[in-house]
């Protein structure tokens, strides 16, 4: 929260602790309570809340997130009628105030966040609380095994669990789940990658304004991690022997990292731009600027429009890889590391569609993305490859809708029969 900054924005929250104007929008209503850990979770209770909304329409949407960028993200989607808050930390009194006070018709958790004291608590009130997008990664799996006698009972009380596959349908019985709340119904990410969201600035236009040429092949490096940037970098410098004119833009998973990322770059000799220095007025001459970083939040989606080339990050110095759903979905040509263990089903899915090339070491991807940016029929083909395997992924939303919508039905919710 420090490294972020605007912290004190709705502290108290935290607590438990509501301005009049919440309680006042809560009064008399019936609640369900979404929550959403960060960034990525925001956007899938965006399209759960646009799903969920025409069928309940006389319930109030109460959304919980736990960081400030998350809570950025929020505001910055969801129309003033949805309340924002922050989830209460987990300890008795505030669990027990927060519930208290919203006191939901239903609770939905948006992938595997499993706080015991409010799982407990949302348990004796007989709140009905469901597990959307869930997964249980294979290094999360074996400790909530390790610690059943913790767990078991927490995970039997969910009233629906959305699963992504069956592997984690499996797991999740396996820890607790009762075999009759879990359904399979996909991954979320594949329908938040296809939803299309206003624009807030012309990508192409800003990239024009710092000195990109117009016929640029641009490399974007999306949620990359401590390492990855130099490498990228090191390597656009290289690559520039053939392709002059090549761009690069960085885009760090933790904004926060900004500064550290610019000077190490600065200290290579390296022509960047960070993303929050750019304000309207002339051109600068071609050549200027060779690479952005992006140091704000939001924005990578965006980005990814102008890619010629897209490398997915944490997968190269890191362990865990990032999302590669939402280049897909925009037709681009993609490339990530060894390290994609958080989105393994996705990765084997877009490996064996050809619809994505993975490497093994910084030489390769360097060998890799010569070789692509040098043959646009091979750009092309991943491309049209990576949009085929998203549009054959859709539904999870109606399908995590569908979960829940007869359980408020039989607590007396009114529910409408059009989607």
């Amino acid at each position: 929260m420090r490294r972020r900054g605007n912290w004190q924005h709705g502290f108290g929250q935290r607590f438990a602790i509501y301005d009049p104007s919440i309680m006042q929008a809560l009064t008399n209503r019936h609640v369900i309570w979404l929550h959403a850990v960060s960034v990525g979770e925001v956007n899938l209770c965006t399209q759960l809340i646009q799903a969920l909304e025409p069928r309940v329409p006389n319930l109030k949407f109460v959304v919980s997130c736990t960081t400030t960028t998350g809570m950025a993200e929020l505001r910055r989607r969801l129309p003033t009628h949805v309340t924002k808050i922050y989830y209460p930390v987990d300890r008795r009194k505030y669990v027990h105030r927060a519930l208290a006070v919203i006191h939901p018709v239903a609770i939905v958790l948006v992938e595997a966040e499993i706080w015991p004291n409010f799982l407990w608590r949302a348990r004796n009130m007989r709140i009905p609380v469901f597990l959307a997008n869930a997964r249980l990664s294979e290094r999360s799996y074996p400790r909530y095994v390790k610690f059943g006698w913790l767990f078991h009972d927490l995970f039997a009380s969910f009233t629906g669990v959305g699963c992504q596959n069956e592997t984690d349908a499996a797991r999740l019985r396996t820890v607790g789940c009762r075999p009759e709340a879990v359904q399979v119904v996909g991954n979320l990410k594949f329908d938040a990658a296809s939803l299309t969201e206003q624009r807030h600035f012309d990508v192409r236009a800003l990239l024009q304004q710092i000195g990109m040429a117009d016929d640029a092949p641009v490399l974007v490096a999306g949620s990359t991690h401590d390492g990855e940037e130099l490498l990228l970098a090191d390597i656009a410098e290289r690559l520039r022997k053939k392709f002059p004119t090549l761009f690069l833009i960085l885009v760090p998973r933790h904004f926060e990292r900004g500064k550290d990322i610019g000077q190490k770059l600065q200290a290579r000799g390296i022509k960047f731009l960070y993303r929050n220095q750019i304000f309207p007025g002339p051109p600068l001459k071609t050549g200027t600027v060779n690479c952005l970083l992006v140091n704000t939040t939001g924005e990578l989606k965006l980005f990814y429009e102008p890619a010629t080339v897209v490398f997915v990050g944490k997968s190269l110095t890191a362990i865990g890889g990032q999302n590669p759903i939402e280049p897909g979905a925009q037709g681009k040509t993609i490339v990530f590391g060894p390290n994609m263990q958080n989105f393994s089903d996705i990765t084997r899915n877009f490996l064996a569609k050809d619809a994505a090339i993975q490497v093994n070491d910084p030489e390769e991807l360097e060998r890799v993305l010569g070789e692509l940016l040098g043959n646009p029929a091979r750009r092309k083909e991943l491309g049209q490859h990576a949009r085929e395997v998203v549009a054959e992924n859709l539904g999870a939303v109606d399908r995590t809708v569908e979960m829940i919508l007869p359980h408020l039905k039989a607590n007396g919710i009114f529910v409408t029969s059009e989607k």
